[in-house]
């Protein structure tokens, strides 16, 4: 990920082809943050992780003595560190339905993805896993025929989660149908063309959409 030359006061721990790294990647490449991106991998950790983080997980992001460990807390609290460009709302009930949409996403959608990336899963259970996401995103594929972004008309950071997942979708042996998810294939075009988006990805993950 691309960062400026003078040295940045914040790092972040990332894993290459997690999602939720990529969320934070995709929010900070966004913002233009000064940032060093640690990758870290399961056999490269570093020694302090569990100073940094009591679940002695990633990812993580330190912003000198804090230390935050949660990726939505992460995300909001670039956002009003750096203000511009907004990507939250600005109202109290259209910060809250947001904020309740974020929580869908990981419960409805996050989940699913996790268990299928997780490599655990057995034929049936993969399958089945499979099938509840890539019904649950063609049911709410027409809603990028009304607005051009999740939910909104602006981007926001429901896009940074939902981004990482959908670019995900090859990788996961999901394939949704052009067909009655125009509006949707037509999002994931622009938001992956996005210079933020494009900023945010690793390696790995441009491997996943290749061949």
């Amino acid at each position: 990920m691309a960062t400026v030359t003078r040295r940045a006061s914040m790092t972040f721990y990332s894993e290459a082809a997690d999602h939720y790294s990529h969320r934070v990647r995709f929010v900070l490449a966004e913002k233009g943050v000064s940032v060093d991106v640690v990758s870290v991998s399961a056999g490269n950790r570093p020694a302090d992780l569990a100073d940094l983080n009591p679940y002695n997980e990633l990812p993580v992001l330190v912003d000198r003595d804090l230390s935050l460990y949660e990726t939505k807390v992460m995300m909001e609290y670039l956002d009003e560190r750096f203000p511009h460009p907004p990507l939250l709302p600005i109202y109290p009930v259209a910060r809250a339905q947001a904020r309740l949409l974020a929580y869908r996403i990981e419960k409805d959608w996050c989940s699913q993805v996790d268990a299928i990336l997780s490599g655990k899963l057995k034929d049936a259970a993969l399958q089945k896993a499979q099938k509840t996401l890539r019904d649950s995103l063609i049911t709410v594929a027409p809603i990028f025929n009304e607005m051009p972004f999740f939910m909104s008309e602006e981007f926001s950071l429901l896009d940074c989660m939902l981004a990482p997942i959908l670019w995900r979708l090859p990788a996961m042996g999901i394939e949704l149908p052009e067909r009655s998810c125009k509006g949707m294939v037509r999002y994931m075009g622009q938001i992956f063309h996005r210079d933020g988006f494009l900023a945010s990805l690793t390696d790995v993950e441009r491997d996943m959409r290749r061949g």
